[in-house]
Order: C-alpha cells, then sequence, then structure tokens
C-alpha cells in the first residue's frame, strides 16, 4: 500500500510534463512582438500625419479658391470704375458705327471673325456663346445671323468633341466617368436620337455634352448633322430676339425704353416658353427618350 502511494506523484508530474510537451509552441502563449508594436504605432502614426496633410490641403484649396474670386472680383470692378464711361448708350452708338463702317468696308473679313470668335467661345466651352447669339442677330438681322451661328455653334461643338476625342481623353473620361456610361447606354437604346432631344432640351450643359460624346463611338458627321438640326430651334429663338433689339443710335436718341418694343416683348416670352413647350412636345412624342435625358443630369 505505501509503494503505491510512492509511486502515484512520480506518474502524475511524468503525465503533467508529457501534456505541457504535447501542447507544442501553437498552444503556447507568445510573447507581444516589439516590433510588431512599433509598426503599428508608426502607421497609426502615418494615418494621423496624412489625415492632418489631407485637412491642410483642402483648406488651402478652398483659401486658394477664395482668394481667386476675390482677384476677378476687384479686377472686375476696377476694370467697371475705370471704363464705365464706355457703357453709356452713346458710347454704345458709337462703337456701333465704327463696327457698321468696318462691316460695309470688309464684309468677308468681318463675318469671318465674328465666325470665328463663336467658334472659340463654343469649342472651348466659354462663357457668352448666348450673348454672342443675341448680338448677332442684333449686328447682321435675323437670316444672315441665323446662318452664321448656326454652323459657328456646330463647328465649335464639333471641335469640343474632337479635343475630347483625341486629346483631352483620360481627363474626360474621369471627369464624367458616370455621364459616359448614361450616355453610351441611351445611345445604344435610342441611337442619334438621344442627342438630338439632348440638343433640343436644355437640360444636360452643352460643353458636357460636347465632351462627353467625343468618348462615344458616334460618328463626327452624325453629330454635326444631329446637333445643328436639335439646335436650330433655340438658335431662331434667340437669333429672332436679337434681331428685336434696336440700334444702339435709336435707343441713344429715345431712351432705354425703346427697348420694350412689342417684338423684344413677344421674344422675351419665346425665350421663357421655348423650354417649356419642347419638354412636353417631346413628352407627348417620345416620352422614352426624354426620360432618358432627364436621368442625364446626374
Amino acid at each position: 500500500m505505501s509503494g503505491g502511494n510512492t509511486e502515484q506523484p512520480v506518474q502524475a508530474e511524468s503525465a503533467s510534463e508529457h501534456t505541457a510537451s504535447d501542447r507544442g509552441p501553437l498552444h503556447d502563449s507568445a510573447p507581444a512582438d516589439p516590433a510588431a508594436n512599433s509598426d503599428g504605432q508608426h502607421a497609426a502614426g502615418e494615418s494621423g500625419n496624412s489625415s492632418a496633410e489631407n485637412g491642410h490641403r483642402s483648406r488651402f484649396a478652398v483659401a486658394l479658391r477664395r482668394g481667386a474670386i476675390l482677384l476677378v472680383v476687384a479686377t472686375a470692378g476696377i476694370l467697371f470704375w475705370n471704363y464705365r464711361h464706355l457703357l453709356t448708350l452713346q458710347a454704345v452708338a458709337d462703337h456701333e458705327a465704327t463696327l457698321r463702317t468696318w462691316y460695309q468696308q470688309s464684309p468677308v473679313l468681318f463675318v469671318a471673325g465674328a465666325f470665328g470668335l463663336y467658334v472659340a467661345v463654343t469649342g472651348t466651352s466659354l462663357p457668352g456663346a448666348t450673348v454672342l447669339t443675341l448680338a448677332c442677330g442684333w449686328f447682321f438681322g435675323f437670316w444672315p445671323a441665323l446662318v452664321l451661328v448656326s454652323f459657328a455653334s456646330t463647328a465649335g461643338a464639333s471641335s469640343a468633341l474632337l479635343m475630347s476625342r483625341y486629346l483631352l481623353r483620360d481627363t474626360v473620361q474621369h471627369r464624367f466617368h458616370g455621364r459616359l456610361k448614361t450616355f453610351n447606354e441611351a445611345l445604344r437604346r435610342e441611337g442619334a436620337f438621344y442627342l438630338f432631344t439632348l440638343r433640343l432640351t436644355p437640360v444636360v450643359p452643352f460643353f458636357v455634352v460636347n465632351l462627353v460624346m467625343g468618348l462615344t463611338p458616334m460618328k463626327l458627321r452624325t453629330f454635326w448633322l444631329v446637333s445643328q438640326l436639335g439646335m436650330l430651334p433655340g438658335t431662331c429663338i434667340y437669333t429672332w430676339a436679337g434681331a428685336s433689339i434696336p440700334s444702339a443710335d435709336r435707343l441713344a436718341s429715345l431712351g432705354p425704353g425703346e427697348v420694350l418694343s412689342p417684338r423684344v416683348i413677344a421674344a422675351l416670352v419665346l425665350l421663357g416658353l421655348f423650354p417649356l413647350a419642347t419638354k412636353k412636345l417631346l413628352g407627348w412624342l417620345a416620352p422614352k427618350a426624354l426620360e432618358t435625358v432627364e436621368n442625364s443630369q446626374s
């Protein structure tokens, strides 16, 4: 009995050692790695530094934009103050007389200059195409201005398409990736009629249509013809509105109240009703195409 009692602790100790050896390295609690902790702290520090750096850049960008806006406003104010005498009706009438003299002396060169200016403005997506359309109608009259503006606006749009397709592809694709997908899907469903609807209803900005269409498989000839036809009704109204404005000499002699003639008022009413009427007409004739165009805003 006493011998059995003396051997039992030894066996238990041996079993305990065997169990401990069976656990192996996978069951042992590994000590904390100082290098891993250091790397984690370093990564957290880098993340914090990156966030602070991004915040600093964002604040700098906002300050830069505000500074640029203030600079533009200040420059415009200085120019207005220094050249405010040129904005009187009499000054405009004098300039109009000079321009009409140049036009009579070199009509082809003058029209070519106006055409080139319009193409440059629309091709580079600068603001002012609407003002130029009104000015052309006012200066040349309805029919000459209609022909000039129709071809110049289409040429400018086509040049923007070519620049987007061959020079600015990566930039445009990055900037308008979502719209490009929408445009391609709509073109597969609607074909060229989608572009016609875009031109007829001013839902998507003019320059966006030109740039994004440059990344689609649409041919230049199709783009030109459809764009010119789609923009023609709006061009007619804006040109007629410009042609309704009296000459600067007449305004200088009769006063600004002459601007509100029945013809000018009718032109303003047409300008206001045209987008609504076009939308109603398309909603009746081609509701699916109109819905696709409205979805292209996002």
